[in-house]
C-alpha cells in the first residue's frame, strides 16, 4: 500500500487557486501523453516475453555462477537500483550479478578483467542504440577475455544481447553469431524501459518477476495522483523553488534515488527550464547538508519516500531503531517546512517488490506528465548528444 501526502507540508507554498486551474485540466493532459509516441511502458507486457526471460533466468542459474551486465544510464539504473533496495547489506548470498559499463576507470576495469578471471561468467549486454561508448568499451573488454578462456562455440553461450529489434551493431551481431538476445521495444526510452528484458532478465535471477510485472501495472491506478505531483511540483518551481530533494532514511533507498535523479533530469531539463533533481539519504546526510536545507538559500523542496514497517526489528537501550528512525523523519520534515522548505511525503506501508514496482510506474507517469506540464518532449534528451559529439570529436583528432 502506498499513500501520498501532497498537502500537509506544502499547503501555504501553492496557490489553490493556481493548483485547481491546473489540476482541472487532467484529462487534457492524460489525452496529451497518450497521443505521444513513446509509451510503449503503458501497455502490457506479453507473456511470451516473460516466458523467454525464465527460460533464460533458469540457463544462465543453471550454468554459470555470475552475470555481467553491460550497460549504462536506463539500461542499468532500473534493475541495479531495484536489486540495491532488497539485497542484504552483508553477506548477500543471492545470484551475482556485477553491473558493468558504467564507468571509463582503468582502475575499476582493469579490477573486473582480474576478479572475473578465475568466474564462470556470461555477460548480457544492454544497449539500444549499439553506440554507447562505455558500454562499448567494456563488452570488447570481456570479449577479450572471453577469447582468451573459451572456444567461440563456448563464448556464443555466454553472450547475450538485449536491443533495438532491427537496428545496430548489437542487432547485427546477433543475427551473425547466433546469439540469445531479447528486444527492447521501439517505442520505450531508456529510463522509461523497467518492464522489458533490459531490467526484468537480471532482476530475474534473484527475484519473481511476475510479482514485479503485476506491482508495476497495479501502479496505473495512480494517475490521478501521479498527476497531482506533477502539477504541485510545477507549482513549487514556478514559486522559485528549482530543485528538488528526493529523501529516504533507508541506505539501501539511495540508487532508487539515482534512478529517480535520471527520469527526471533527462525529461524536463530541457529549452532552459526544469527541476534539478539530487538526493539524501538520512540520517547520514542531516549531518552535512541539514544546515542548508534548513537555513540556506530558500530553492528546493524535498519529497520523501518513508517505509512504514519493516521486518528487521531491533533494538537499543528498550527503543526500537525503526521507530526512532520514523520520529526522526517526522521531525526533521516538520523543521524543514518551519524553515520555509516544502516536504512532500510519500509512504509504503513496507519496502516490498511489489510495492516498489508500483512506485516505479507512478513516478514514470508523473515524470512524463511534468515534463507536458514544463512544455518539453517528456522522453528526447537532445542535450546529451552535445557531450557525446565533443567527445567523439576530441577521439578522431
Amino acid at each position: 500500500m502506498i499513500k501520498f501526502d501532497f498537502k500537509t507540508y506544502v499547503k501555504p507554498f501553492i496557490d489553490e487557486n493556481k493548483f485547481n486551474e491546473l489540476y482541472s485540466k487532467k484529462n487534457e493532459y492524460i489525452d496529451k501523453l497518450n497521443s505521444l509516441d513513446m509509451i510503449g511502458w503503458t501497455k502490457e507486457i506479453d507473456k511470451n516475453i516473460i516466458s523467454s526471460i525464465e527460460k533464460t533466468r533458469d540457463y544462465i542459474k543453471s550454468n554459470f555462477d555470475c552475470l555481467v551486465v553491460v550497460g549504462i544510464g536506463g539500461s542499468y539504473l532500473g534493475s541495479y537500483s531495484f536489486h540495491q533496495a532488497f539485497k542484504k547489506y552483508f553477506n548477500d548470498n543471492s545470484f551475482e550479478v556485477i553491473y558493468a559499463g558504467t564507468t571509463l576507470s582503468s582502475k575499476y576495469l582493469d579490477e573486473l578483467y582480474e576478479y572475473l578471471k578465475n568466474k564462470n561468467f556470461c555477460v548480457n549486454v544492454i544497449s539500444k542504440s549499439g553506440t554507447t561508448m562505455e558500454t562499448n568499451i567494456t563488452y570488447s573488454l570481456l570479449k577479450d577475455l572471453l577469447k582468451r578462456k573459451y572456444t567461440q562455440d563456448e563464448i556464443k553461450r555466454r553472450i547475450i544481447i538485449t536491443t533495438d529489434k532491427e537496428k545496430g551493431n548489437l542487432r547485427k551481431e546477433v543475427n551473425e553469431e547466433g546469439y540469445i538476445s531479447f528486444e527492447i521495444p521501439e517505442d520505450i526510452g531508456g529510463r522509461y524501459s523497467f518492464i522489458t528484458p533490459a531490467h526484468l532478465l537480471p532482476l530475474s535471477l534473484n527475484y519473481d518477476i511476475n510479482k514485479i510485472v503485476d506491482g508495476y501495472y497495479d501502479g496505473k491506478r495512480f494517475i490521478d495522483n501521479a498527476f497531482e505531483y506533477a502539477c504541485i511540483r510545477k507549482l513549487l518551481f514556478d514559486n522559485k523553488k528549482q530543485v528538488e530533494c528526493f529523501t529516504v532514511y533507508e541506505e539501501s533507498l539511495y540508487y532508487f534515488t539515482e534512478w529517480l535523479k535520471q527520469l527526471f533530469g533527462e525529461t524536463e531539463g530541457k529549452n532552459n527550464t526544469g527541476i534539478y533533481p539530487t538526493s539524501m539519504v538520512h540520517t547520514r546526510d542531516l549531518h552535512s547538508l541539514g544546515q542548508f536545507v534548513q537555513e540556506g538559500n530558500k530553492i528546493l523542496f524535498e519529497t520523501y519516500i518513508k517505509i512504514d514497517k519493516t521486518n528487521n526489528y531491533i533494538k537499543c537501550n528498550n527503543e526500537d531503531l525503526h521507530t526512532i528512525n520514523n520520529i526522526v523523519e517526522d521531525s526533521v520534515m516538520r523543521a524543514h517546512f518551519s524553515g520555509s522548505t516544502p516536504c512532500i511525503e510519500i509512504e509504503l506501508d513496507e519496502l516490498n517488490e511489489e510495492n516498489l514496482s508500483q512506485l516505479i510506474y507512478f513516478f514514470m507517469l508523473s515524470a512524463a506528465f511534468s515534463g507536458l506540464l514544463f512544455g518539453v518532449n517528456p522522453f528526447n534528451q537532445p542535450g546529451v548528444e552535445v557531450y557525446k559529439k565533443e567527445v567523439k570529436e576530441s577521439l578522431n583528432k
